[in-house]
């Protein structure tokens, strides 16, 4: 009987952030997003910022990413993220207020170089990732934005 589940595991330079056994992964990829169910076929990919779901049984947990790599064989997934955390991790009002800043510098663009600008852009993305993971979080427990 073929496995049904699949060995999943989320690494930062830092940590570990997530690793269990589950039955899907949807992640954001290059090409828009892609659900990794069990045994899919090899698998490589760019990981863009963006929202990570997984689904285990019942239960769905939320990630947020900030870009990385993700390769899926043999029923493992796992994601080499540049930043990750979990949605009750995130502090929405200071994820909200990080993307104002960012925004700020941003409107600063004609004094910035091409590289400055795109780390700008990339705050831009990862703060708002974040707080999309955050406020779905909070929504779908019927808890206030942030409070």
């Amino acid at each position: 009987m073929p496995d049904l589940t699949i060995k999943f595991k989320i690494v930062t330079p830092e940590c570990t952030v997530f690793e269990d056994t589950i039955d899907q992964a949807t992640l954001p990829v290059a090409e828009g997003e892609v659900t990794i169910l069990p045994n899919h076929r090899s698998y490589i990919a760019s990981l863009t910022p963006g929202e990570i779901m997984v689904r285990k049984g019942k239960e769905e947990i939320l990630l947020s990413t900030s870009g990385g790599f993700i390769e899926f064989n043999n029923n493992e997934l796992v994601v080499l993220a540049d930043t990750a955390e979990r949605a009750e991790e995130i502090d929405l009002k200071r994820a909200e207020e990080a993307k104002v800043r960012a925004e700020k510098l941003k409107e600063q663009a004609v004094t910035m170089d091409s590289e400055e600008y795109a780390a700008v852009a990339a705050a831009i993305q990862k703060q708002a990732a974040r707080i999309r993971v955050a406020r779905k979080h909070y929504t779908k427990r019927g808890m206030g934005l942030g409070e």
